[in-house]
């Protein structure tokens, strides 16, 4: 068995001591689901509970340290280190009964992400990364796939639900890139997504409208596991974008380039120039 580092430890730890209950919960919505009665407000107590379980873990572990959580909001810390905390990703499929969700970890350090653990509770499979230090599944080191052009590839994407916005967009790009790869697939669960392309079970992944906790620990993944990562822009600026399109060097920019296409990025006009000032020693 490898020797993880101290950091990845503390955030395996806590994770998985939070998926012992998520799990026992999910067991229960699988039984709760055929009332169709109360499963959504006991999907937001198992996600909360996660949450608190998860908080005190890594405060025991590194006092001091802030927090960014889905639920609870931004917490003040050091002003260097910051938990990027996702306890539940994949509510709906947790919803439901699929097993397909995650907890998702990432810790920032003076704004860079710089250790990652994405854990599927269900399928024991626990996903991590540090900044130079490569990805991993369980003990096995992560590279991203090989292939080389989109028509042999398989790449994921999030469809809109009722009541969000983006249905249109969404649905052009998908026109777009459905033809040109070797299919599509859409599971929920951004974080988990972005540690299957990492794992090379998917070829590329993009979604937009994201928050940081959905794609925090599993961009770090996909660049530890050899793999590129940008906004659908093109650029680095992932978080402020809140989109993602991540595959390796191979796929990247022509899925990139596909997206684009169907959905050019809105221009802003430019600033009109300022008038200059008059000069009152020239009359």
């Amino acid at each position: 068995m490898m020797a993880r580092s101290a950091i990845i430890t503390v955030m395996t730890k806590a994770a998985e001591k939070a998926a012992i209950r998520l799990v026992r919960d999910f067991g229960e919505v699988e039984k709760l689901q055929v009332s169709r009665k109360g499963v959504a407000d006991f999907v937001s107590q198992a996600d909360l509970k996660a949450e608190e379980t998860l908080r005190a873990e890594l405060e025991k572990a590194r006092p001091g340290y802030g927090f960014l959580l889905e639920e609870g909001g931004e917490v003040k810390g050091d002003g260097v280190n910051r938990w990027i905390i996702d306890p539940l990703d994949g509510t709906v499929n947790f919803l439901h009964g699929i097993p397909h969700f995650s907890i998702s970890l990432a810790l920032e350090r003076e704004g860079e992400i710089i250790a990652g653990v994405i854990l599927d509770p269900v399928k024991h499979e626990l996903f991590h990364a540090e900044k130079g230090g490569g990805a991993f599944l369980n003990d096995f080191r992560l590279r991203v796939s090989a292939r080389r052009d989109l028509p042999t590839a398989v790449v994921g994407c999030w469809l809109p639900v009722a009541g969000s916005s983006g249905h249109e967009k969404i649905l052009k790009q998908v026109s777009a890139v459905m033809p040109q790869t070797g299919g599509i697939r859409c599971f929920g669960g951004a974080a988990l997504n972005l540690a299957y392309v990492a794992a090379g079970r998917l070829d590329g992944y993009w979604e937009e409208g994201l928050k940081p906790w959905d794609m925090a620990a599993g961009m770090l993944m996909v660049k530890e596991a050899g793999g590129y990562v940008s906004d659908i822009t093109g650029g680095t600026r992932m978080m402020a974008t809140s989109s993602v399109v991540a595959a390796n060097d191979q796929l990247h920019h022509k899925l990139g380039q596909l997206l684009r296409k169907a959905t050019p990025p809105a221009v802003k006009a430019a600033p009109k120039p300022e008038a200059a000032a008059e000069d009152p020693t020239k009359a």
